[in-house]
């Protein structure tokens, strides 16, 4: 079986829960930007949580189907319509052959994740069905969708009429609250630049996909004076190249923060000045340009307790639709 992509969306790719263990050589974990939602709409649909989806940003595709499947859409409000008529999201719902799937304006959000029962069957790369468009490696032929494409489907095995719980598919705060572990170049800075770092509230910039989301309109970053190191740029945020963690928080001349997201390279010459833990990483990828945000200081064991906290939120989500 195979979908029929119509028109592809603004940006639309063949996203699983990545490939981890390759990011020493340079390539990242990369897979959906949204893990909850990605692992949500595979459930939906009867697959396994890591099988392949599409994510689909700010604009959804149009898809023909040419046999009857299942389908379900998660993350960002991007209302599904199935020849015109609309359907809910976060619930599983059937299409036929023939049946063409497109989608309404978004409405919060910035990421979509449709499902189809069965899994989108791409060639697997590095142990991963993934799109890493810099690099050209899996996905549908290492790129974003485009018009004319067939996508390959795995056998249906789902069912209509399963719906995850509004309570239990999470909110967005705003301004969004973004928890910060502060790392080892927290030193580089003043200690009262690194207090306004924390109290004001920056907005997401247009600069912000997959790579990394951009932050801008807070104050400016005062550094402490230091003699430039051997193999280190200029500029005050320069370092000797270092690894970038993912969640890594840059600020390149100490202007405007960027965090490192899905498929951000795995090292360069600027300070971090901390990580965005891993609990709130799915809430960036719902973030739209212009959205106020706060970076929020926290300890380790504070953030080892947000990562639990989030484990448990989703093992709450995924036993709700297996029981």
């Amino acid at each position: 079986m195979a979908v029929k992509v119509i028109s592809p969306g603004l940006s639309t790719s063949v996203q699983d829960l990545g490939r981890p263990g390759f990011y020493h050589l340079g390539i990242p974990e990369g897979g959906g930007m949204d893990r909850f939602a990605t692992r949500i709409a595979n459930l939906l649909v009867g697959n396994a949580p890591g099988a392949a989806v599409l994510e689909a940003t700010f604009l959804g595709p149009e898809l023909e189907f040419t046999q009857a499947t299942i389908v379900a859409v998660t993350g960002g409000e991007l209302p599904p319509k199935v020849n015109g008529e609309e359907r809910p999201t976060w619930e599983s719902f059937a299409v036929k052959a023939g049946d063409r799937l497109s989608f309404g304006y978004l409405k919060s959000g910035a990421r979509a994740y449709i499902a189809m029962s069965g899994g989108i069957d791409v060639p697997v790369v590095l142990g991963s069905r993934s799109t890493y468009v810099l690099g050209a490696l899996g996905g549908f032929e290492g790129r974003v969708l485009k018009a004319g494409d067939e996508i390959p489907l795995g056998e249906s095995t789902g069912r209509p009429g399963l719906s995850l719980p509004a309570a239990l598919r999470g909110t967005v705060t705003s301004p969004a609250e973004l928890r910060m572990l502060p790392g080892i170049y927290w030193h580089r800075i003043t200690e009262a630049s690194g207090e306004r770092f924390f109290e004001d509230t920056w907005k997401v910039a247009p600069e912000a996909d997959r790579i990394g989301y951009r932050f801008r309109g807070g104050t400016p970053l005062d550094f402490m004076p230091r003699q430039q190191p051997f193999g280190a740029g200029s500029d005050p945020s320069n370092i000797v190249d270092a690894c970038y963690p993912y969640g890594s928080v840059q600020v390149p001349s100490g202007t405007e923060p960027i965090v490192l997201h899905r498929d951000a390279v795995s090292g360069g010459g600027y300070m971090m000045l901390g990580v965005v833990i891993s609990a709130d990483m799915d809430a960036i990828a719902q973030l739209q340009p212009h959205t106020p945000a706060r970076f929020v200081p926290v300890t380790l064991e504070q953030a080892l307790q947000a990562r639990a906290d989030r484990k448990a939120a989703l093992m709450r989500a995924e036993n709700s639709l297996i029981a």
